[in-house]
């Protein structure tokens, strides 16, 4: 099966709930202001959000108004207006040229940020990258350990220090252990966005790297776990005023209804969206690409 095959079979909770509301909005053959209505309350429902549903809600109404109009009509409508908010977006992660590229990965508990880390660290593997990984979450062994783990497998260095270690610290270490890498990836907390010493510990990991190089870190990516649906938003907010954000991984679009999100978070932030997860796989994680995603999210064959 291909990746856009499984993400249109992820994407089929969220796509079967638009299309059969829009089966249900759409009776009339003319567009009027209560289907217009019905439409907003559906495109909220899919989690795309105020302003996408607002923009959408207006293109509709200066094309349509008083005209007839099918769900396929929609639908195609609704696919060009994500794509117009999403391909800009669509960006290809690329390293610094000052080596090692550092890239700092955060977000929330339970989002599938290790995971995330080690499909990374595979694709770059593959193109004949030197990879190293740091577990700058010291405050659970049990993630040193599953970091570790997949280290093991890669066959890659991954660089830990012992239980409640200064997280800084082992990323400073890293840092200086890894100069004739090409990149290294490091591991941060599951920090819980509510819990502001976490949050202290991640600017001062950021501010600790900037004494090495100003530069530092070259990537801030913040994985974003689909099925939080707004609750991603709010995440974005908090850890972007904690470090500046660089770009968004999200995961566990296939066990969502909530995928118009990632267009919510489109709209709002204006991030690199560097891949999206459908699955566990090591290739379930794949670059985004806004056309396929729109289509897929609409139900558009």
């Amino acid at each position: 099966m291909s990746f856009f095959q499984k993400l249109k079979q992820g994407l089929k909770k969220t796509s079967t709930k638009l299309s059969d509301g829009l089966k249900s909005v759409f009776v009339h053959k003319k567009l009027d202001q209560h289907t217009l209505d019905e439409l907003y309350d559906l495109l909220l429902m899919s989690d795309l959000g105020v302003p996408v549903s607002d923009r959408i809600i207006k293109v509709i109404r200066t094309q349509k108004f008083d005209k007839d109009i099918t769900v396929d009509d929609v639908k195609e409508m609704l696919v060009t207006e994500i794509v117009a908010i999403l391909e800009p977006c669509a960006v290809t992660l690329e390293f610094a040229p000052s080596k090692p590229a550092v890239i700092l990965v955060v977000g929330v508990n339970g989002t599938g940020k290790t995971t995330t880390i080690a499909k990374l660290a595979r694709r770059w593997q593959q193109e004949k990258q030197d990879v190293r990984l740091a577990a700058a979450d010291t405050f659970r062994a049990a993630a040193v350990e599953q970091l570790q783990v997949w280290a093991d497998r890669l066959k890659i260095p991954l660089y830990t220090s012992h239980e409640g270690a200064d997280p800084a610290s082992v990323a400073y270490q890293a840092y200086q252990q890894s100069k004739d890498a090409d990149v290294l990836v490091i591991d941060t907390a599951g920090r819980l966005h509510n819990k502001k010493y976490l949050m202290d510990e991640l600017e001062k990991i950021g501010r600790v790297l900037k004494k090495l190089d100003p530069d530092l870190p070259h990537e801030a990516i913040i994985v974003l776990d689909a099925t939080t649906g707004q609750n991603a938003l709010h995440q974005v907010d908090v850890f972007s005023k904690t470090i500046p954000l660089t770009g968004i991984i999200l995961t566990k679009l296939d066990g969502t209804a909530k995928g118009g999100i990632l267009v919510a978070l489109a709209e709002q932030y204006k991030l690199p969206i560097y891949a999206i997860g459908v699955g566990e796989g090591f290739d379930d994680m794949q670059p985004f690409d806004a056309r396929e995603f729109a289509k897929s999210l609409v139900g558009l064959a």
